[in-house]
């Protein structure tokens, strides 16, 4: 729980340092330097071991999730300077239902009454959180955010596929490869110069990435995942702490309660599945 909680604060400081940055430049220029020093900051691991340790058995396959989380993470840094960090992060709790709806469609998983019951718990939380704010045009950065959370759920699906042919390092550099190269041609149609401050803080992103993946790996590896998934409202509060500190972002009551029912429905539907595998 404290390997989750730790990795839950890096990345709330992750994101509140990349909504800054997107707030300077183009979200297109963002996205592709925050995965460019994503795999830059692996390549010293690449080079200790060899890259063929790194040579993917799926090819198709890496490439096909590169271009899906291109896609998500084009949207998400499309909306990501327009909304408050803690409307983004109540949100992105959508994450684990639609990857539960995409598993039962596309890979044919059992498709229980709790998981549809708790899939509709969690979108009646999003309603709850974008509800208010689909007038003008934030409303629209509030749906593109929504709108990312499938997408990404389909990339975390290929994932699962991907780890039946190669190692998790594997696709986790590959990921940062194809989604650098996916990204780079946006980036050069809206490209801006940057200040050396600049250059050094998507450096900090980047090792900020590999450290709250790390951290996230290491919670996975000494316990059961639904054992983890209450500390994950910690992350509404790092965002809501460091929205108010860096943006004056005050969350709205309306964000909290969304949450709140979006992240209840995740953990107990989580912990169903670990009851039901335990008699199994």
């Amino acid at each position: 729980m404290i390997w989750t909680a730790l990795a839950g604060f890096i990345f709330s400081l992750l994101n509140a340092t990349m909504r800054w940055l997107a707030l300077e430049l183009h979200p297109f220029q963002a996205q592709f330097l925050r995965y460019l020093f994503g795999a830059l900051v692996m390549f010293p691991l690449i080079l200790r071991t060899g890259f063929v340790a790194y040579r993917p058995n799926h090819w198709l396959g890496q490439i096909w999730r590169g271009a899906l989380h291109t896609l998500g993470l084009s949207l998400w840094f499309l909306a990501l300077p327009r909304i408050s960090l803690a409307d983004m992060t109540a949100i992105g709790f959508t994450g684990p239902i639609f990857i539960m709806i995409g598993a039962i469609w596309f890979l044919k998983e059992q498709a229980r009454w709790d998981r549809w019951l708790a899939a509709l718990l969690g979108l009646t939380g999003v309603m709850v959180v974008v509800g208010p704010q689909l007038s003008g045009a934030g409303g629209l950065y509030h749906l593109l955010m929504l709108a990312s959370s499938p997408v990404f759920a389909a990339s975390f699906l290929l994932t699962k596929l991907l780890t039946r042919y190669d190692r998790p390092e594997v696709i986790v550099v590959w990921q940062s490869i194809t989604v650098t190269l996916f990204s780079l041609p946006m980036a050069l149609f809206v490209w801006k110069d940057l200040s050396l401050w600049q250059w050094f803080w998507f450096l900090v992103c980047g090792a900020l990435g590999s450290a709250g993946h790390y951290c996230l790996t290491r919670s996975f590896g000494v316990s059961d995942i639904s054992s983890t998934q209450s500390v994950k409202f910690l992350d509404l509060v790092w965002a809501s702490l460091l929205g108010w500190l860096i943006f004056s972002d005050v969350p709205a009551s309306a964000t909290l309660l969304g949450a709140l029912v979006i992240l209840g429905s995740t953990i107990w539907l989580a912990r169903r599945e670990l009851r039901r595998s335990s008699q199994a």
